[in-house]
Protein backbone atom coordinates (compact mmCIF):
# COMPACT_ATOMS: atom_id res chain seq x y z
CA UNK A 1 0.00 0.00 0.00
CA UNK A 2 1.90 3.52 -1.03
CA UNK A 3 2.66 5.81 1.62
CA UNK A 4 1.10 9.84 2.13
CA UNK A 5 3.85 11.97 1.29
CA UNK A 6 4.99 14.19 4.34
CA UNK A 7 2.53 12.05 6.51
CA UNK A 8 4.72 8.90 7.74
CA UNK A 9 3.61 5.27 8.14
CA UNK A 10 -0.09 6.48 6.34
CA UNK A 11 -1.76 4.84 3.94
CA UNK A 12 -4.19 5.63 1.36
CA UNK A 13 -6.25 2.76 2.54
CA UNK A 14 -6.31 4.65 6.09
CA UNK A 15 -7.12 8.04 4.97
CA UNK A 16 -9.96 6.30 3.09
CA UNK A 17 -11.45 3.82 5.44
CA UNK A 18 -10.64 6.44 8.36
CA UNK A 19 -11.80 9.21 7.30
CA UNK A 20 -13.40 9.79 4.11
CA UNK A 21 -15.97 7.18 4.30
CA UNK A 22 -16.62 6.86 8.17
CA UNK A 23 -17.57 10.56 7.60
CA UNK A 24 -18.82 10.51 4.26
CA UNK A 25 -22.53 11.17 5.20
CA UNK A 26 -21.47 14.43 6.70
CA UNK A 27 -20.30 15.94 3.18
CA UNK A 28 -22.73 18.70 1.79
CA UNK A 29 -24.48 21.67 2.81
CA UNK A 30 -26.38 21.96 6.66
CA UNK A 31 -28.82 24.16 8.62
CA UNK A 32 -28.09 23.77 12.31
CA UNK A 33 -31.08 23.78 15.06
CA UNK A 34 -29.86 27.38 16.88
CA UNK A 35 -33.70 28.50 17.41
CA UNK A 36 -35.15 31.05 15.36
CA UNK A 37 -31.75 32.13 13.92
CA UNK A 38 -30.62 28.90 12.69
CA UNK A 39 -27.58 28.80 9.93
CA UNK A 40 -25.66 27.24 7.14
CA UNK A 41 -23.08 25.13 7.38
CA UNK A 42 -20.46 23.59 4.37
CA UNK A 43 -18.83 20.46 5.52
CA UNK A 44 -15.97 19.44 2.69
CA UNK A 45 -13.15 17.82 2.26
CA UNK A 46 -9.89 19.70 2.06
CA UNK A 47 -6.52 17.50 1.32
CA UNK A 48 -6.64 15.08 4.30
CA UNK A 49 -8.78 17.42 6.51
CA UNK A 50 -12.61 17.35 6.57
CA UNK A 51 -13.50 20.53 7.44
CA UNK A 52 -16.81 22.37 8.81
CA UNK A 53 -17.34 25.90 7.35
CA UNK A 54 -19.70 28.19 9.09
CA UNK A 55 -21.03 30.34 5.99
CA UNK A 56 -22.14 34.39 7.08
CA UNK A 57 -23.77 37.27 5.35
CA UNK A 58 -21.47 40.32 4.53
CA UNK A 59 -21.95 43.05 6.94
CA UNK A 60 -25.70 44.83 6.66
CA UNK A 61 -26.33 46.61 4.59
CA UNK A 62 -23.14 45.22 1.91
CA UNK A 63 -25.36 42.67 0.68
CA UNK A 64 -23.20 42.65 -3.15
CA UNK A 65 -20.33 41.63 -0.97
CA UNK A 66 -18.93 38.01 -0.65
CA UNK A 67 -19.91 35.61 1.74
CA UNK A 68 -17.93 35.16 5.04
CA UNK A 69 -17.23 32.12 6.70
CA UNK A 70 -15.13 30.81 9.99
CA UNK A 71 -14.18 26.89 10.61
CA UNK A 72 -16.45 24.80 13.27
CA UNK A 73 -14.59 21.62 13.38
CA UNK A 74 -12.34 19.58 11.31
CA UNK A 75 -11.70 15.92 11.39
CA UNK A 76 -8.33 14.29 10.65
CA UNK A 77 -5.99 11.35 11.48
CA UNK A 78 -3.56 12.22 13.81
CA UNK A 79 -2.22 8.61 13.60
CA UNK A 80 -2.58 5.67 12.03
CA UNK A 81 -6.30 4.37 11.77
CA UNK A 82 -7.85 6.99 14.10
CA UNK A 83 -9.63 9.96 13.52
CA UNK A 84 -9.24 12.60 15.39
CA UNK A 85 -12.71 15.29 15.90
CA UNK A 86 -11.42 19.16 17.09
CA UNK A 87 -13.39 21.83 17.43
CA UNK A 88 -12.57 25.24 16.15
CA UNK A 89 -15.21 27.52 17.68
CA UNK A 90 -13.54 30.20 19.97
CA UNK A 91 -10.16 32.55 19.79
CA UNK A 92 -7.79 29.46 21.49
CA UNK A 93 -7.15 27.36 18.24
CA UNK A 94 -8.02 24.04 18.06
CA UNK A 95 -9.22 21.49 20.87
CA UNK A 96 -10.98 18.52 21.52
CA UNK A 97 -14.37 17.70 19.98
CA UNK A 98 -16.64 14.97 18.80
CA UNK A 99 -19.34 13.99 15.77
CA UNK A 100 -22.47 11.83 15.72
CA UNK A 101 -24.27 10.45 13.35
CA UNK A 102 -27.59 10.12 14.10
CA UNK A 103 -28.63 9.07 10.19
CA UNK A 104 -28.39 10.15 6.88
CA UNK A 105 -29.39 13.28 6.79
CA UNK A 106 -28.84 14.50 10.59
CA UNK A 107 -25.44 14.66 12.57
CA UNK A 108 -24.42 16.59 16.11
CA UNK A 109 -21.43 18.28 16.88
CA UNK A 110 -20.09 18.37 20.55
CA UNK A 111 -16.92 20.54 22.14
CA UNK A 112 -15.58 18.62 25.39
CA UNK A 113 -13.30 22.02 26.11
CA UNK A 114 -15.95 24.32 26.18
CA UNK A 115 -13.49 26.65 28.35
CA UNK A 116 -11.36 27.08 24.96
CA UNK A 117 -14.46 29.60 24.38
CA UNK A 118 -14.07 31.42 27.08
CA UNK A 119 -12.00 34.99 26.76
CA UNK A 120 -10.06 36.69 29.93
CA UNK A 121 -12.47 39.34 29.85
CA UNK A 122 -15.25 37.55 30.39
CA UNK A 123 -18.66 38.02 28.81
CA UNK A 124 -18.44 41.79 27.78
CA UNK A 125 -15.14 40.48 26.07
CA UNK A 126 -16.48 37.89 24.15
CA UNK A 127 -20.13 40.36 23.32
CA UNK A 128 -17.81 42.97 21.54
CA UNK A 129 -15.76 40.55 19.95
CA UNK A 130 -19.30 39.06 18.49
CA UNK A 131 -20.40 41.85 17.70
CA UNK A 132 -17.29 43.07 15.56
CA UNK A 133 -17.32 39.39 13.71
CA UNK A 134 -21.17 39.53 13.20
CA UNK A 135 -21.91 42.84 12.41
CA UNK A 136 -18.89 44.70 11.69
CA UNK A 137 -19.41 47.35 14.61
CA UNK A 138 -19.02 48.04 17.78
CA UNK A 139 -22.01 48.73 20.29
CA UNK A 140 -22.00 52.32 20.22
CA UNK A 141 -21.97 52.31 16.43
CA UNK A 142 -26.03 51.28 16.86
CA UNK A 143 -27.93 54.42 17.94
CA UNK A 144 -31.33 52.71 17.46
CA UNK A 145 -32.42 50.92 20.86
CA UNK A 146 -34.50 48.33 19.52
CA UNK A 147 -31.56 47.12 16.79
CA UNK A 148 -29.44 46.77 19.99
CA UNK A 149 -32.16 44.95 22.17
CA UNK A 150 -32.49 42.82 19.16
CA UNK A 151 -28.46 41.84 18.78
CA UNK A 152 -27.91 41.44 22.56
CA UNK A 153 -30.60 38.74 22.61
CA UNK A 154 -29.12 36.66 19.17
CA UNK A 155 -25.76 36.93 21.25
CA UNK A 156 -27.22 35.63 24.96
CA UNK A 157 -29.43 33.33 22.48
CA UNK A 158 -26.76 31.58 20.43
CA UNK A 159 -24.25 31.44 22.60
CA UNK A 160 -25.21 29.31 24.94
CA UNK A 161 -25.37 26.42 22.82
CA UNK A 162 -20.82 26.80 23.01
CA UNK A 163 -21.02 24.71 19.36
CA UNK A 164 -22.78 21.74 20.81
CA UNK A 165 -24.98 21.70 17.77
CA UNK A 166 -27.53 19.29 15.42
CA UNK A 167 -27.68 19.79 11.83
CA UNK A 168 -29.90 18.68 9.59
CA UNK A 169 -29.00 18.71 5.64
CA UNK A 170 -30.09 21.31 2.87
CA UNK A 171 -31.18 19.87 -0.20
CA UNK A 172 -31.20 22.36 -3.14
CA UNK A 173 -34.22 23.14 -4.96
CA UNK A 174 -33.66 21.88 -9.16
CA UNK A 175 -33.19 24.61 -11.90
CA UNK A 176 -35.46 24.39 -15.21
CA UNK A 177 -34.49 26.49 -18.03
CA UNK A 178 -37.66 28.33 -17.97
CA UNK A 179 -36.95 29.76 -14.73
CA UNK A 180 -37.24 33.50 -14.25
CA UNK A 181 -33.84 33.19 -12.73
CA UNK A 182 -31.83 30.64 -10.94
CA UNK A 183 -33.07 29.05 -8.07
CA UNK A 184 -31.05 28.66 -4.96
CA UNK A 185 -29.30 30.50 -2.07
CA UNK A 186 -29.96 34.19 -2.17
CA UNK A 187 -28.50 36.77 0.46
CA UNK A 188 -31.20 39.38 1.62
CA UNK A 189 -31.52 42.40 3.75
CA UNK A 190 -34.25 42.22 6.75
CA UNK A 191 -33.61 45.44 8.45
CA UNK A 192 -32.97 45.51 12.45
CA UNK A 193 -31.97 41.87 12.03
CA UNK A 194 -29.47 42.44 9.35
CA UNK A 195 -28.60 40.20 6.16
CA UNK A 196 -30.00 37.02 5.93
CA UNK A 197 -29.81 33.84 3.97
CA UNK A 198 -32.89 32.54 1.83
CA UNK A 199 -33.58 29.68 -0.48
CA UNK A 200 -35.23 30.60 -3.19
CA UNK A 201 -37.56 27.35 -4.83
CA UNK A 202 -39.96 27.14 -7.92
CA UNK A 203 -43.34 24.96 -7.44
CA UNK A 204 -45.36 24.88 -10.55
CA UNK A 205 -46.72 28.72 -10.73
CA UNK A 206 -45.59 30.15 -7.52
CA UNK A 207 -42.06 30.59 -6.56
CA UNK A 208 -41.29 30.44 -2.69
CA UNK A 209 -38.58 31.81 -0.27
CA UNK A 210 -37.41 29.88 2.38
CA UNK A 211 -35.36 30.52 5.27
CA UNK A 212 -31.98 29.02 5.78
CA UNK A 213 -30.78 32.07 8.42
CA UNK A 214 -33.72 33.49 10.44
CA UNK A 215 -35.13 35.73 13.19
CA UNK A 216 -37.34 35.71 16.07
CA UNK A 217 -40.37 37.20 13.56
CA UNK A 218 -39.84 35.13 10.61
CA UNK A 219 -37.38 32.21 12.05
CA UNK A 220 -35.51 29.58 10.00
CA UNK A 221 -37.51 26.91 8.02
CA UNK A 222 -39.97 29.32 7.62
CA UNK A 223 -41.62 30.45 4.72
CA UNK A 224 -40.63 34.41 4.25
CA UNK A 225 -42.60 34.80 0.87
CA UNK A 226 -44.42 33.59 -2.07
CA UNK A 227 -44.47 35.11 -5.85
CA UNK A 228 -47.71 34.17 -7.84
CA UNK A 229 -46.21 33.90 -11.01
CA UNK A 230 -49.35 33.94 -13.14
CA UNK A 231 -50.01 37.33 -12.94
CA UNK A 232 -47.60 39.74 -14.06
CA UNK A 233 -47.73 42.67 -14.12
CA UNK A 234 -46.87 45.31 -16.25
CA UNK A 235 -46.83 49.12 -15.24
CA UNK A 236 -48.62 51.48 -17.71
CA UNK A 237 -45.89 54.37 -16.39
CA UNK A 238 -43.05 54.69 -14.75
CA UNK A 239 -44.96 57.94 -12.89
CA UNK A 240 -47.30 54.69 -11.33
CA UNK A 241 -44.04 53.36 -9.82
CA UNK A 242 -43.14 56.98 -7.71
CA UNK A 243 -46.60 57.18 -6.50
CA UNK A 244 -46.70 54.65 -3.70
CA UNK A 245 -50.88 55.00 -3.42
CA UNK A 246 -51.04 55.00 -7.48
CA UNK A 247 -49.16 51.66 -7.01
CA UNK A 248 -51.06 49.90 -4.30
CA UNK A 249 -54.03 50.82 -6.34
CA UNK A 250 -52.91 48.47 -8.81
CA UNK A 251 -51.34 45.65 -7.12
CA UNK A 252 -54.66 45.44 -4.87
CA UNK A 253 -57.08 45.21 -7.92
CA UNK A 254 -54.71 42.69 -9.39
CA UNK A 255 -54.90 40.62 -6.18
CA UNK A 256 -58.89 41.04 -6.20
CA UNK A 257 -58.91 39.23 -9.51
CA UNK A 258 -56.94 36.41 -8.30
CA UNK A 259 -59.03 36.30 -4.95
CA UNK A 260 -62.56 36.22 -7.26
CA UNK A 261 -60.74 33.26 -9.43
CA UNK A 262 -59.71 31.39 -6.69
CA UNK A 263 -63.10 31.37 -5.36
CA UNK A 264 -64.49 30.50 -9.09
CA UNK A 265 -61.54 27.28 -8.93
CA UNK A 266 -63.46 26.09 -6.07
CA UNK A 267 -61.99 27.98 -3.07
CA UNK A 268 -58.46 28.73 -1.43
CA UNK A 269 -55.28 26.92 -1.70
CA UNK A 270 -54.98 23.15 -0.34
CA UNK A 271 -53.69 21.66 2.72
CA UNK A 272 -50.12 21.51 0.75
CA UNK A 273 -50.33 25.31 0.30
CA UNK A 274 -50.48 24.74 -3.91
CA UNK A 275 -52.97 26.21 -5.49
CA UNK A 276 -56.14 23.60 -6.94
CA UNK A 277 -55.98 22.91 -10.48
CA UNK A 278 -58.03 25.19 -12.30
CA UNK A 279 -58.70 27.10 -15.50
CA UNK A 280 -56.95 30.14 -14.78
CA UNK A 281 -54.05 31.07 -17.07
CA UNK A 282 -50.98 33.17 -16.90
CA UNK A 283 -51.61 36.32 -18.02
CA UNK A 284 -55.75 36.28 -17.98
CA UNK A 285 -57.78 38.92 -19.10
CA UNK A 286 -59.82 40.39 -16.19
CA UNK A 287 -63.46 39.17 -15.67
CA UNK A 288 -66.02 41.89 -16.27
CA UNK A 289 -67.25 43.43 -12.52
CA UNK A 290 -70.82 45.09 -12.34
CA UNK A 291 -70.28 48.45 -10.92
CA UNK A 292 -66.74 49.47 -11.69
CA UNK A 293 -66.56 53.25 -12.57
CA UNK A 294 -65.09 54.22 -16.31
CA UNK A 295 -61.58 54.00 -16.50
CA UNK A 296 -61.25 52.11 -13.54
CA UNK A 297 -59.61 48.58 -15.49
CA UNK A 298 -57.33 50.66 -17.70
CA UNK A 299 -54.34 50.30 -14.97
CA UNK A 300 -55.66 46.60 -14.66
CA UNK A 301 -55.68 45.35 -18.34
CA UNK A 302 -52.49 47.07 -18.24
CA UNK A 303 -51.02 45.64 -15.56
CA UNK A 304 -51.75 42.37 -16.48
CA UNK A 305 -50.33 42.61 -20.51
CA UNK A 306 -48.21 39.72 -20.43
CA UNK A 307 -44.05 40.50 -20.08
CA UNK A 308 -42.01 39.64 -23.09
CA UNK A 309 -38.97 37.77 -22.50
CA UNK A 310 -35.99 39.68 -22.18
CA UNK A 311 -38.19 42.87 -22.26
CA UNK A 312 -36.62 44.92 -19.02
CA UNK A 313 -39.39 46.91 -17.11
CA UNK A 314 -38.11 50.76 -15.06
CA UNK A 315 -37.37 49.68 -11.56
CA UNK A 316 -38.07 52.95 -9.66
CA UNK A 317 -38.39 53.62 -5.70
CA UNK A 318 -41.80 55.48 -4.75
CA UNK A 319 -41.59 58.57 -2.87
CA UNK A 320 -40.88 57.79 0.67
CA UNK A 321 -39.22 54.45 -0.28
CA UNK A 322 -35.74 55.21 0.72
CA UNK A 323 -32.27 52.44 0.17
CA UNK A 324 -29.78 52.46 2.35
CA UNK A 325 -27.53 50.36 -0.95
CA UNK A 326 -27.86 52.75 -3.43
CA UNK A 327 -26.27 50.63 -6.28
CA UNK A 328 -29.34 48.58 -7.45
CA UNK A 329 -31.00 47.97 -10.75
CA UNK A 330 -32.56 50.26 -12.23
CA UNK A 331 -34.56 47.73 -14.33
CA UNK A 332 -36.57 44.66 -13.75
CA UNK A 333 -37.48 41.16 -15.41
CA UNK A 334 -40.90 41.21 -14.39
CA UNK A 335 -43.84 42.79 -11.59
CA UNK A 336 -45.84 40.14 -9.67
CA UNK A 337 -48.06 39.48 -6.63
CA UNK A 338 -46.13 38.26 -3.86
CA UNK A 339 -47.74 36.61 -0.36
CA UNK A 340 -46.63 36.95 3.16
CA UNK A 341 -48.78 37.02 5.46
CA UNK A 342 -46.26 36.57 8.37
CA UNK A 343 -45.32 40.03 7.39
CA UNK A 344 -48.61 41.48 9.25
CA UNK A 345 -47.02 40.02 12.40
CA UNK A 346 -43.59 41.80 11.99
CA UNK A 347 -44.44 44.98 10.52
CA UNK A 348 -47.58 45.73 11.62
CA UNK A 349 -48.61 46.17 7.80
CA UNK A 350 -52.04 46.71 6.52
CA UNK A 351 -53.46 43.10 5.84
CA UNK A 352 -54.02 43.74 2.54
CA UNK A 353 -51.10 45.33 1.98
CA UNK A 354 -49.15 42.51 3.72
CA UNK A 355 -51.43 39.46 1.61
CA UNK A 356 -50.41 41.39 -1.75
CA UNK A 357 -47.72 43.48 -2.51
CA UNK A 358 -45.59 44.36 -5.05
CA UNK A 359 -42.74 41.70 -6.38
CA UNK A 360 -39.96 42.23 -8.72
CA UNK A 361 -37.78 39.56 -10.35
CA UNK A 362 -34.47 40.43 -12.71
CA UNK A 363 -31.47 38.46 -13.63
CA UNK A 364 -29.95 37.04 -10.41
CA UNK A 365 -31.49 39.47 -8.10
CA UNK A 366 -34.87 39.03 -5.96
CA UNK A 367 -36.32 42.11 -4.59
CA UNK A 368 -39.61 43.38 -3.28
CA UNK A 369 -41.10 46.66 -1.53
CA UNK A 370 -42.53 46.75 1.63
CA UNK A 371 -44.76 50.22 2.50
CA UNK A 372 -43.44 53.02 3.69
CA UNK A 373 -39.89 51.13 4.03
CA UNK A 374 -36.72 50.17 1.97
CA UNK A 375 -36.95 47.40 -0.27
CA UNK A 376 -35.22 44.51 0.84
CA UNK A 377 -32.73 43.25 -1.83
CA UNK A 378 -31.56 39.44 -2.47
CA UNK A 379 -28.26 38.69 -4.59
CA UNK A 380 -27.30 35.37 -4.68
Amino acid sequence: MKILPDYEHMEYRDVYTCLLHRYRHILGLWQPDIGPYGGLLNVVVDGFFIIGWMYLPPHDPHVDDPMRFKPLFRIHLMERKSATVECMYGHRGPHNGHIQIMKKDEFSTKCNQTDHHRMSGGRQEEFRTWLREEWGRTLEDIFHEHMQELILMKFIYTSQYDNCLTYRRIYLPPSHPDDLIRPGLFKGTYGSHGLEIVMLSFHGKHARGTKITGDPNIPAGQQTVEIDLRYRIQLPDVESLRDFSELSRIVLEVGEQVRQEQQQEGGPEDSEGEPRPGPVQPHAEPPAEQGREPGDGEALAAAEQPVQSGQGQPFVLPVGVSSRNEDYPRTCRMWGLRRGLLELLAWGLHPSASRCTATELRGGQLLWHRPHRRPWLYQP
